[in-house]
């Protein structure tokens, strides 16, 4: 299995940018299709985005299409989440993902068997 940490959360204002990173170690981390979630307080956890592993194929949340890019570099084992414009609804603890199964079931936690810890995103109003 991957073992993924992520990093580059922070406290922003309503319609700033941020870009996630979560660095991984593990075997065969270039063969994994690789996901973000967030999961809001009191709320369950929720796709934000995913990349496969070629990085030819990606698939978004509606709720962040047009705001959020995801990218990969398997030569970094990392992978990057570009958040833009923002909300105070986007406030989440984000969280990478990768897993090996079909691409078509990257938008389910439950296809995902490895997880980083999660890094902390507030958008202020």
């Amino acid at each position: 299995q991957a073992q993924l940490v992520e990093s580059g959360g922070g406290l922003v204002q309503a319609g700033a940018s941020l870009r996630l990173s979560c660095v991984t170690s593990g075997r065969a981390f270039s063969t994994y299709t690789k996901g973000w979630f967030r999961q809001a307080p009191g709320k369950e956890r929720e796709f934000v985005a995913a990349i496969n592993w070629t990085g030819g194929r990606t698939y978004y949340a509606d709720s962040v299409k047009g705001r959020f890019t995801i990218s990969s570099d398997n030569a970094k084992n990392t992978v990057y989440l570009q958040m833009n414009s923002l909300k105070p609804e986007d406030t989440a603890v984000y969280f990478c993902a990768a897993h090996t199964g079909a691409f078509s079931s990257s938008s389910s936690t439950d296809a995902y068997t490895s997880w980083g810890q999660g890094t902390q995103v507030t958008v202020s109003s």
